[in-house]
């Protein structure tokens, strides 16, 4: 996975844009996402950052709709029962026989949940897919960030998908042997497999720590950055992008169904 999302990075068409125009609108996105309090602002912003990535970055429908498919359906099962729990408002639905009901207040909540969600992901996909992290790295070097944090945070981010690649290829090893098949070699099996993790992981890490030291590692992880002009064009269409969903999270943060 982090490959692919690194190649899609490097390789897509809104490469050579400014990464700090598309930090700056990837991040006000999402602030203006979590406060609207209405749904048609985080809906707006949704369907631009979809199109940005689908249609101007070039990236793949079916690879985006794959990325976007986790957290929906988590946000999914997390407003099923958002729904049924959030009174106000007149009844919509009534489960017949069970004190269970959805009301105009329920509904209202969970599709601004939803909303939230969608548009919240749509634009960290937007920076994940556009940029590589590498220049993320780089601007907040820029933005004399303390230099421990940024070096934790790369060694993090790159040992994050070690950690899933490991555990991926021991657990496929595990299910060829069958060690999923009953809940009590499931229960051995999963134990097995955090502790041949740990173990990798620890094995990874120190093997890390040696190559850095024969590279002459100062204390100070070098980041290769290539400082990009913002055209005029590009940041008056962010502006007037980020004005227009300004404007629709002020004049519809009223509308609701209660």
């Amino acid at each position: 996975m982090y490959e692919v999302l690194e190649d899609y990075a490097q390789t897509n068409g809104l490469r050579q844009t400014s990464p700090a125009l598309k930090l700056l609108v990837g991040l006000a996105s999402i602030l203006l996402c979590v406060s609207s309090s209405g749904p048609a602002a985080p809906l707006l912003v949704a369907a631009a950052m979809s199109a940005a990535i689908l249609i101007l970055a070039g990236i793949p429908a079916r690879f985006y709709s794959r990325l976007l498919l986790v957290p929906v359906s988590f946000a999914a099962m997390s407003i099923a029962v958002v729904l049924f729990i959030t009174p106000g408002g007149a009844v919509l639905f009534q489960v017949p026989g069970l004190p269970l009901a959805i009301t105009a207040g329920g509904a209202d909540l969970a599709l601004l949940l939803l909303a939230r969600v969608f548009g919240g992901m749509c634009s960290l996909y937007f920076i994940a897919l556009t940029t590589p992290m590498a220049e993320v790295f780089d601007i907040l070097r820029r933005l004399r960030m303390p230099a421990v944090f940024i070096d934790l945070a790369m060694l993090t981010y790159r040992f994050i998908f070690i950690l899933i690649e490991e555990a991926g290829q021991i657990y496929r090893a595990q299910v060829m042997r069958l060690g999923y098949g009953r809940f009590r070699e499931s229960v051995q099996s999963f134990g097995m497999l955090a502790g041949a993790l740990f173990l990798r992981t620890w094995e990874n890490g120190e093997a890390l720590v040696l190559a850095m030291d024969a590279r002459g590692y100062d204390g100070r992880l070098g980041i290769p950055g290539e400082a990009r002009p913002v055209s005029l064009t590009a940041l008056a269409t962010a502006l007037f992008y980020l004005g227009a969903v300004l404007g629709v999270s002020l004049s519809t943060g009223g509308i609701a169904l209660a």
